[in-house]
């Protein structure tokens, strides 16, 4: 399926590992032009050249702090100068945190809505402007756990719920520019954080293997397996590009089945 993004060009945080490399693959070899943002310049150097080799699009990594809004201000400035416009934006930067209510921290608050929901208000705001010249479109990544909440799975329902939130508000308050928002609420995915956890386990237990750990994992999924990153990129890429042209303000859930709310 041709996605109808050749030439477009796109910003990706959280871009330099799982969902946004994955979604920045598919952008990239759909022929957009595409930005990876996260904190460390090496590890974006890395990746933007593997995606540039595997898909012969050009890819870059920039180094930013979304937490940060003037070097989210510079970042976007840095794009536009580079490529001349600015067509996608996928708010992704986010790792995820749970505790109970007695246990959870003011700290853990404040660093969590800092990175997932000013993180994207900052990105948003800065990039609007030349969205609003191509008309351009949105997606933020969030979580089923926004819409319906477990015992101890705060501080990052929370965030991502306001997540949510923004992406109604804002599809209604842009959509007279042309601006598409969605996003997608993503499940249980294989990542660096499930890793490490494996890691630590399997250092007890030598005989764990990750595909063991993932395999327990999927035990609670409907469709009974862990989902690959690229299955969330996947659909991040759909609702930004062409042909979901008529798709704004809804909230998709990637996740196996695992939600009970649609």
């Amino acid at each position: 399926m041709d996605l109808k993004v050749n030439g477009k060009v796109a910003i990706i945080t959280g871009g330099s590992e799982g969902i946004g490399r994955a979604t920045a693959e598919r952008l990239s070899a759909e022929g957009a032009l595409v930005a990876i943002v996260a904190r460390t310049q090496v590890d974006l150097d890395r990746v933007a050249n593997e995606i540039t080799q595997l898909t012969g699009h050009e890819v870059v990594g920039i180094a930013t702090d979304v937490r940060n809004e003037d070097a989210v201000r510079q970042m976007v400035d840095s794009v536009v100068e580079r490529w001349g416009r600015l067509d996608i934006l996928v708010n992704n930067a986010g790792t995820s945190s749970a505790a109970t209510f007695e246990n959870m921290t003011d700290a853990a608050i404040e660093d969590d809505f800092s990175l997932k929901v000013m993180g994207a208000i900052y990105c948003t705001r800065h990039a609007l402007p030349h969205l609003r010249k191509t008309q351009g479109a949105i997606c933020n990544t969030t979580t089923p756990g926004g819409k319906a909440p477990g015992a101890g799975s705060q501080p990052t329902a929370l965030s991502r719920a306001a997540g949510i939130s923004l992406t109604k508000t804002w599809s209604k308050e842009f959509a007279a520019d042309g601006i598409r928002v969605n996003t997608v609420c993503v499940g249980l995915l294989k990542s660096r954080q499930h890793r490490h956890r494996w890691e630590q386990m399997h250092a007890k237990d030598p005989d764990l293997t990750l595909d063991k750990l993932y395999q327990r994992m999927g035990d609670n999924v409907p469709m009974k397996r862990v989902g690959e990153a690229e299955e969330a990129g996947d659909v991040i890429a759909f609702l930004c590009s062409g042909v979901a042209s008529y798709v704004t303000g809804t909230a998709i859930n990637v996740d196996g089945g695992s939600s009970p709310v649609v």
